[in-house]
């Protein structure tokens, strides 16, 4: 008894012209999808260099490395960009952190060597105006990075940010600690915010009724 032959058909050229566009097709969506995650990867970048305070070439190479690696392996989402950037603004944004560093630095030494064990923290919640997980991120980055507050939540149902912060005796202090914050989600708004939240934020300087709100 012979054996069974299986005969293999030939692909048909259009089969393997369909084939050739699938393979083409799923190349341009992995470059496409790297370069929409690329701003997240070197924002992580900018974050592993300031959480080692070290900027020198060789850990931000390293920093990249672990961030394309993240990226792969957890497949965030994309993060959506506002399509705008302000030069201006992101000049007088860093300066204003500058400042906000000092003055912070100087106020969590002057609590630790005159008040001591007596000084009294508490958790303040701050509602955001904007609802974009990038701006949340970059607001709850930026004021982890000024001593003296760190980010403990954030419920993106309501954007609302949860800080641990230093110093706070009372709703009076509480309520001006998110004013300034929401003072730099405004700066952060005017360096790369969406043409939507920046008409929000000047009709809000005009005097209409604002989106404050205490959770």
């Amino acid at each position: 008894m012979s054996p069974h032959r299986h005969h293999v058909r030939p692909a048909r050229p259009s089969e393997l012209l369909t084939g050739s566009r699938g393979a083409r097709a799923r190349a341009r969506r992995r470059r496409a999808r790297f370069w929409i995650e690329l701003p997240l990867t070197l924002w992580m970048v900018l974050v592993w260099g300031a959480l080692w305070q070290d900027f020198s070439p060789g850990n931000l190479v390293f920093g990249f490395v672990l961030s394309l690696a993240v990226v792969a392996t957890f497949k965030l989402p994309p993060v959506e960009l506002s399509g705008r950037f302000n030069p201006w603004q992101a000049l007088l944004f860093a300066l204003r952190f500058l400042w906000q560093v000092i003055k912070a630095s100087i106020h969590v030494m002057f609590v630790a060597i005159v008040r001591g064990p007596s000084v009294r923290n508490a958790v303040v919640g701050i509602r955001m105006r904007s609802h974009e997980d990038l701006m949340t991120t970059a607001l709850g980055h930026v004021l982890t990075l000024i001593p003296g507050s760190f980010v403990v939540e954030v419920d993106r149902t309501t954007s609302t940010l949860y800080l641990h912060v230093l110093d706070i005796n009372d709703e009076e202090q509480a309520e001006d600690f998110r004013r300034e914050v929401r003072d730099i989600e405004a700066a952060l708004i005017r360096v790369m915010g969406s043409r939507e939240e920046l008409a929000g934020l000047r009709t809000e300087a005009a005097g209409a009724p604002g989106t404050e709100g205490t959770p």
